[in-house]
């Protein structure tokens, strides 16, 4: 029955047979179809998947207490006894429940009953994952043993965002969609995450091994996408370019990219999706024959996050011409220059000033990107317009107190440095929660040398404070400044303070923001914009020409710089042609 069916035939069905077309989506929970079938007509199919999950976001909590309730235990008794719906028999089987050991199956049986007992609902996982194909049972008793740690109410959430997932999974295969960008995304990030300098998890520093064996991979995913010229430059950055139309005399310039260098302990797809994606849209544009009126770059950034030197946007700072040559002396953990570095990699430092991409010819910088935060998880948006990306303040405090014993020093004669530094860490809280865009972590608080039984008579402490904007970030500052001096004062402690980094927001342009939020639009979905709190290698390019990012969504709670960072084939498929649909109104504007 559903061998031929569309959108098309979805949209113009009468509501009965709307509910028929999409029976088992949600388990022997029809509601959903029913409620869903009034949003009609649908402009895609993301459109239809959003609406499916608003309906059941509107519920009320017992329809989705029940709607969770309606799911089978994982290798449960429906499973045994052969009770299971045909999409759910098929779903276990394929992460090979069915062949679980009688150790497996029996641990199973205890992880099932305890999650039930604390949350009182069974264990829902998407079983097919992130890319369709599936998870294993190992991967899928290792997210029930995490998710027995969760709060209720954040356990609840979850489990209604995996039925949305089952969901998508199952609308897919109603609807025989292809992702071709999505599985190519996917298959690659895995590829790359196999590259490490650790054998026990994803770390991939400068110039390491692991680095140059994910750059040599680049380059021959680009030649095989069909890139005109393809080549590494003294930095380490992989730079492929897509020639304009041979007919456009002078074209300018558009570049995408970001950076392929991770965190210690990193995920598969920060940095990488902005590198990936365009490579798998370049490869659609080259077999249709379609050519742009302008050159586009897809660049991936040999470093961004500063692990092995401790600077920052080096790739993105050498493709706009801004190196410091000086950070050349800089030492890693081993005392291995950078200058050295880059030449044991076969690179020649001397060579930086020629990194440089026309600057007169570029005319825009895109960036696609893992949110690397929960909020359009949340509100169940597969991607997100960036509105700034925030500027940001790094300081780092030592507060100076008297250290003296625990036991015969009163309270109200104590120069407990510690206690300052309490106040302190609560001050940035209340002052930076007063504004929506801005944030402030203490993600730093030591006391050297601290004794149970001796009174702190130091503390350190660091500050982060961000805002998309530099006067809110500023404003903020000066406050919390004063509260410091403040607290200090009152308490006889001394506070010395050292500025460890600032850099401006970097504002993204409301023209290609626009291009974005249309695209998103006509696929029926909201435009939703949103601040970038995490700094990009977007902030750097910003000082050469104007920028815009698209956000996709991360699941396992928005986490990222963790091996538990996810999103899905389909969220990346949907912003490949996002990215599509943004190139040829880029190409509509630079034609006129």
């Amino acid at each position: 029955m559903t061998s031929s069916l569309t959108l098309d035939v979805l949209n113009t069905a009468d509501p009965v047979r709307f509910v028929q077309f999409l029976d088992g989506l949600y388990e022997h929970s029809p509601w959903v179809l029913e409620r869903t079938a009034a949003r009609r007509p649908f402009a895609s199919a993301a459109a239809l998947k959003y609406a499916l999950a608003q309906t059941v976001r509107q519920a009320s909590r017992d329809e989705q207490l029940a709607l969770i309730r309606a799911h089978p235990e994982l290798a449960g008794r429906a499973a045994v006894a052969g009770q299971l719906t045909e999409d759910s028999a098929g779903e276990q089987a394929r992460a090979g429940l069915t062949q679980c050991s009688p150790e497996e199956f029996e641990l199973l049986q205890q992880l099932n009953a305890a999650y039930n007992s604390r949350f009182g609902f069974p264990f829902i996982i998407a079983v097919r994952g992130p890319t369709g194909a599936g998870l294993s049972r190992y991967d899928i008793i290792a997210a029930l043993e995490r998710r027995l740690r969760h709060a209720p109410d954040q356990e609840f959430a979850e489990a209604l965002r995996q039925i949305d997932r089952i969901a998508e999974i199952r609308l897919a295969d109603r609807l025989s969609l292809a992702r071709p960008y999505g599985d190519a995304v996917m298959d690659w990030a895995e590829t790359l995450a196999s590259y490490s300098d650790s054998p026990d998890h994803l770390t991939c520093t400068y110039l390491s091994a692991a680095h140059r064996a994910v750059a040599a991979r680049l380059q021959s995913w680009m030649l095989e996408a069909g890139f005109d010229s393809v080549y590494q430059d003294a930095a380490g950055n992989v730079v492929g370019r897509y020639r304009a139309a041979p007919t456009v005399a002078e074209p300018q310039l558009v570049a995408t990219g970001s950076h392929y260098d991770t965190v210690r302990n990193g995920g598969k797809y920060d940095g990488r999706l902005g590198v990936l994606l365009p490579i798998a849209v370049v490869a659609d544009l080259k077999r249709r024959n379609r050519r742009l009126p302008f050159d586009l770059d897809v660049v991936a950034f040999a470093e961004e996050e500063g692990v092995r030197y401790g600077s920052t946007f080096l790739g993105s700072s050498a493709y706009i011409g801004r190196f410091d040559p000086s950070v050349l002396d800089a030492l890693d953990a081993s005392d291995i220059s950078m200058r050295e570095a880059m030449q044991l990699a076969g690179l020649d430092p001397e060579q930086l000033g020629k990194a440089a991409a026309e600057a007169a010819r570029l005319r825009h910088y895109f960036e696609i990107h893992i949110e690397q935060g929960p909020v359009l998880l949340e509100r169940n948006l597969p991607v997100g317009v960036v509105t700034s990306i925030a500027g940001s303040v790094r300081r780092l405090m030592t507060l100076g107190g008297v250290a003296s014993h625990a036991g015969t020093t009163p309270m109200d004669m104590r120069r407990d440095a510690a206690c300052a530094a309490a106040e302190i860490v609560l001050a940035v809280e209340r002052r930076c929660a007063q504004v929506p865009s801005l944030v402030g972590t203490v993600g730093i608080l030591n006391v050297p040398h601290g004794s149970i039984n001796v009174i702190p008579g130091a503390c350190t402490l660091s500050l982060d404070l961000r805002a998309a904007d530099n006067a809110v970030r500023d404003a903020a500052l000066a406050d919390i400044e004063r509260e410091i001096s403040a607290i200090c004062s009152r308490r006889g402690i001394t506070v010395t303070t050292e500025e460890l980094m600032r850099a401006a927001a970097a504002p993204c342009a409301r023209e290609q923001m626009a291009m974005w939020s249309r695209a998103i639009a006509e696929r029926g979905l909201p435009a939703f914009e949103l601040p970038s709190g995490a700094g990009h290698d977007a902030m750097k390019l910003a000082e050469a020409t104007s920028i815009t990012m698209l956000f996709t969504r991360c699941g396992n709670g928005g986490i990222s710089h963790n091996p538990l960072e996810t999103m899905t084939a389909d969220d990346a498929q949907l912003a490949g042609e996002l990215m599509l649909d943004f190139l040829e109104q880029m190409a509509a504007a630079l034609s006129r």
